[in-house]
């Protein structure tokens, strides 16, 4: 049984693990998490002490390819944000980020009878990198002088009131690259407004130390981030169903990698024994 097992065709391995990922998206099945990290809860923290009408900037700094991991925290944040009458600021150093904000929070704006331009805005993307981080610390409405739609940005009713940095509660940045670092540097450190980010997974680790110097107060961790976050709103999306996925996918090799062993050292000692 077992050397048969040592020989087992892969590709039931490969339609077994296509299986696991698929089926929690398919039925809705949803696997229970455990606890909720502190970088998380901090950032979650941080939203519910805004007062409603406060300014939140939330930075779609990625693409298509960030999607998966960036797309179930932003359309999280974005609820947790218009659902608490927060002022939302969509802005974006990446060319990209324009149409990934609003893929995110035009429907969701929609469905929680939010106004575009009243309780919200898609500021768009300004070229420069740094520079435009830079020139908002100074003056917001001048940097952006019309949004995404190319409306005035100082005629809607979401700006009134904002300049500069000193008037926004929150800077969350969502990203695929090294944006987060930049925000740190040309927003956090000058300007001393509070900053979050959320990253893919295999990005978050170099943000952690940023967390412990207090130069981020909130720390979103890919997909695992989106769906914890996901849990504290008390809305289950993409975030639960892939972490799902994920996690019995993980079982499965694991299951395959104690099989596959015991079968070879089983086989092994067998042989021993024969010689």
């Amino acid at each position: 049984m077992w050397e048969k097992l040592l020989y087992f065709d892969r590709r039931i391995i490969f339609v077994l693990i296509g299986l696991v990922v698929i089926i929690p998206f398919l039925t809705g099945w949803m696997v229970p998490h455990g606890q909720i990290t502190p970088s998380t809860q901090n950032l979650y923290n941080e939203i519910e002490s805004l007062e409603p009408g406060t300014p939140v900037m939330l930075v779609f700094d990625y693409g298509p390819s960030g999607m998966p991991e960036l797309h179930p925290m932003a359309t999280a944040l974005t609820h947790h944000i218009l659902s608490r009458d927060l002022r939302l600021l969509g802005v974006a150093i990446v060319v990209t980020g324009p149409s990934m904000c609003q893929d995110v929070v035009a429907p969701l704006a929609e469905e929680l009878h939010k106004v575009e331009g009243v309780d919200w805005v898609n500021l768009g993307w300004k070229p420069g990198g740094v520079v435009p981080i830079t020139q908002m610390g100074e003056n917001i409405k001048r940097t952006y002088p019309s949004d995404f739609q190319g409306r005035p940005t100082n005629e809607l009713e979401v700006m009134a009131g904002i300049r500069d940095y000193q008037d926004i509660g929150l800077i969350i940045d969502l990203a695929s690259g090294n944006a987060p670092g930049a925000w740190i540097a040309y927003a956090h450190d000058p300007y001393k407004v509070k900053l979050a980010t959320g990253v893919t997974g295999v990005m978050a680790i170099d943000y952690y130390v940023y967390l412990q110097t207090g130069q981020l107060c909130g720390l979103l961790n890919g997909l695992r981030g989106a769906a914890e976050y996901e849990q504290l709103i008390g809305k289950k999306g993409f975030g639960f169903l892939g972490m799902s996925s994920q996690s019995v996918a993980h079982l499965v090799i694991i299951f395959f990698v104690i099989i596959g062993n015991i079968g070879y050292f089983t086989v092994r000692r067998s042989r021993q024994r024969s010689e």
